[in-house]
């Protein structure tokens, strides 16, 4: 599994350089390692930013808390979720080169400068970069659909519409978690399983 992560990332690497992204370049950059998450976990990746850069200090204040933040980092760890790691090689490329994004300078949100390369890299080079990733599209593009088919909880998004389902549920889930497309509520329906479509 960890040979089949290194080869799909060094595509994305010879991709990106393709079109004038290097990021072998640490004085861009810095130093990015890959692997796989070592927990199970629902999303699809992460980047974990050590080392940053003291110039690049800025504070953000949100509500009456304030809060120091970093723009650029010196290491980047990418972690890829094992769940994903079944799907197809389109899925795991497209979820790398997510996480790629969030190594480059001033990305390590989902703000203005990780949407312009997101969307540079999309036009370029064919990709569906996006803030987050349809669990149950994957799936079904990757032919994983029946492990994932019976459910017991319907979860529809009362803004937007959006639904998904779940095996298990938190019991404080509609007050801990928000859409993460509209930010909406969620409302939770329990049945005795739900076949999804």
């Amino acid at each position: 599994m960890e040979e089949k992560l290194t080869k799909l990332y060094d595509e994305c690497k010879n991709e990106l350089k393709s079109i004038g992204i290097d990021i072998d370049s640490y004085e861009k950059i810095g130093t990015v390692y890959i692997r796989i998450g070592k927990r199970n976990c629902k999303r699809y990746g992460c980047c974990k930013q050590e080392i940053p850069d003291e110039k690049t200090k800025y504070i953000v204040k949100i509500g009456r808390r304030k809060y120091i933040k970093y723009a650029i980092f010196k290491k980047h760890t990418i972690e890829i979720s094992k769940w994903v790691m079944d799907l197809n090689d389109e899925i795991i490329k497209n979820t790398i080169m997510h996480e790629i994004i969030h190594c480059f300078p001033y990305c390590n949100d989902h703000g203005s400068e990780f949407k312009k390369y997101a969307k540079y890299i999309n036009e370029k080079l064919g990709y569906n970069i996006s803030r987050v990733g349809n669990k149950n599209e994957d799936l079904k593009k990757s032919d994983l659909q029946e492990e994932y088919d019976k459910f017991n909880y319907k979860v529809e998004c009362s803004k937007c519409g959006y639904i998904f389902y779940r095996k298990r549920m938190n019991k404080n889930f509609t007050r801990k978690y928000r859409c993460g497309k509209c930010k909406g509520k969620f409302n939770v329906i329990k049945g005795e399983y739900f076949n999804k479509i």
